[in-house]
């Protein structure tokens, strides 16, 4: 039994060490992975909305709406959450809303931007917004 356990612990051992092995990077494989990160990344596209002073809630809740309705019409868009300003920190500026789209690709993105439901969307938007801060990058 004595030897079982110690033959046990052994082809464990030696399992887990091949796969801590495989994490190792090799200096010369170091821009292949650049290009496999890049490749395997997303391309996240953050939204933030400021709406107008004023502006109601069943107003506000149109522009949610559209917005989360956009993902069933632009199929360029792979990946969509939102939410609303939670922070503590008071460092908002007024920004209340949250939209966080997921594409594939910048040519996604490029398909996105100018598409008809994508700007009827802005036509919804646009007379209760007072600011919009956009941030798009690749996941790392």
């Amino acid at each position: 039994m004595k030897a079982f356990i110690t033959l046990s612990t052994l082809i464990i051992s030696i399992t887990l060490m091949s796969f801590n092995s495989s994490k190792l990077i090799n200096q010369s494989d170091i821009p292949l992975m650049k290009t496999l990160v890049h490749k395997d990344s997303l391309l996240r596209h953050v939204v933030l909305f400021k709406f107008k002073e004023g502006t109601s809630k069943k107003d506000i809740a149109k522009v949610e709406a559209a917005f989360s309705a956009l993902p069933t019409k632009i199929p360029q868009i792979v990946g969509y959450e939102w939410g609303l300003n939670n922070s503590p920190e008071g460092l908002d500026k007024g920004f209340t809303h949250c939209f966080f789209l997921t594409f594939n690709s910048e040519k996604d993105r490029a398909i996105y931007l100018p598409h008809p439901d994508h700007k009827a969307f802005g036509a919804i938007l646009s007379p209760h917004l007072d600011d919009v801060t956009v941030v798009d990058y690749w996941t790392k």
